[in-house]
């Protein structure tokens, strides 16, 4: 493990322990978990944008033309 000190506003901080507390974390836990998602994010979308660099049109159209041209089901909806 590392130990990292960071500043935050109180403000922000008093949100996070409030947040962590209601979920039965530590603020550690907290924030590990928060960094986490935020580098698996990033990480995500650098990748996404490799490939879609790396990829072919028609390989794209041709996989589009495959998916059947169905009304969007209501679970499906963003609402």
């Amino acid at each position: 493990m590392s130990v990292v000190t960071i500043n935050l506003p109180e403000s922000l901080f008093k949100q996070i322990e409030s947040l962590a507390a209601a979920e039965g974390y530590t603020v550690e836990q907290f924030l590990a978990t928060a960094a986490g998602e935020k580098l698996a994010v990033l990480m995500t979308t650098s990748f996404l944008r490799s490939e879609a660099a790396a990829g072919r049109r028609e390989a794209f159209d041709r996989y589009m033309a495959a998916v059947p041209d169905a009304p969007v089901v209501d679970s499906d909806r963003i609402v």
